[in-house]
């Protein structure tokens, strides 16, 4: 009996993790790594902001979550007010107003450089946050990025996943992250930042985080990271929604017992609660 001897079938490729983080692999937009492969142009569409490309890299992000560039430019003393609506009456957009502020004088690129890529991490982690539907890209015209440094993908990916992570630490519950808030009443106020106490000051039942941000003239993501551990202190929570109607239940069958009333069926303890909510928040440090 002769033996046939057959070719061995080539292997499988294995990705590794080293190759997976050169190509910006990290599970948060497969669209965004292959568009940045392609080095495409234009603007990637998705249910929580848009991201626009030039040649693969991230120049501009907006989200109706985060404050926009004239909000991070005129609150704090870089610009005044007054200087940013007349560059709006002389230019015909917002870019072109930029651009004549930096040329009279009255913004240093430097400074326009800081606010546009705080505005763009801030506006893109909302942007790429999980959704619900799939994104649509636009082939097109490249975004006017002036003075600033595009951003690979790869690098936003990481600073998204950071982002993600260090809010989960601090408190894992993302409910606070867009519901309006209300004010806690917890056993022992713990003692806050100027910071902190500047947006709990802000917190009145209708104002999410993204409205406290706007109001502050503060990136939305710094403000959620305050907000987390305001609600890890139990000071804030998130407002309750409307009470949904209970089910109905069915009357027990002659002869069987009565539904349980023991109890399981009593509202949780609030000092049981507190403790969990305690043992959490050191569980984050």
């Amino acid at each position: 009996m002769t033996a046939v001897r057959t070719a061995e079938p080539p292997r499988l490729p294995v990705r590794t993790k080293t190759a997976a983080g050169e190509r910006g692999w990290g599970g948060v937009s497969p669209m965004l790594t292959r568009l940045a492969a392609e080095r495409a142009t234009g603007v990637l569409v998705r249910e929580r902001g848009t991201l626009h490309l030039a040649e693969g890299l991230v120049v501009h992000a907006e989200s109706p979550s985060a404050p926009g560039l004239d909000t991070l430019l005129t609150a704090h003393g870089t610009l005044s007010p007054e200087a940013w609506q007349r560059a709006l009456t002389e230019a015909d957009d917002g870019h072109g107003a930029v651009r004549h502020l930096i040329e009279s004088g009255h913004l240093t690129s430097g400074a326009l450089e800081l606010c546009r890529l705080t505005a763009l991490y801030d506006a893109a982690y909302f942007a790429l946050a999980p959704s619900s539907t799939p994104g649509r890209f636009r082939y097109g015209t490249a975004h006017p990025i002036g003075p600033i440094h595009p951003v690979p993908v790869a690098a936003l990916e990481h600073e998204t996943l950071r982002r993600r992570d260090l809010l989960h630490r601090i408190w894992p519950d993302p409910r606070t992250d867009e519901a309006p808030l209300i004010r806690a009443d917890p056993v022992a106020a713990p003692a806050l930042t100027r910071r902190q106490r500047s947006v709990l000051d802000r917190v009145n039942g209708e104002r999410t985080a993204p409205d406290i941000a706007r109001e502050l003239g503060r990136p939305a993501f710094h403000t959620l990271v305050d907000v987390r551990r305001l609600m890890a202190a139990g000071v804030v929570s998130p407002r309750p929604g409307p009470a949904q109607p209970k089910p109905a239940q069915p009357s027990p069958a002659r002869g069987e017992p009565p539904p349980p009333t023991g109890p399981e069926q009593l509202p949780p303890d609030p000092h049981t609660t507190l403790l969990k909510r305690l043992r959490d928040a050191l569980e984050a440090l």
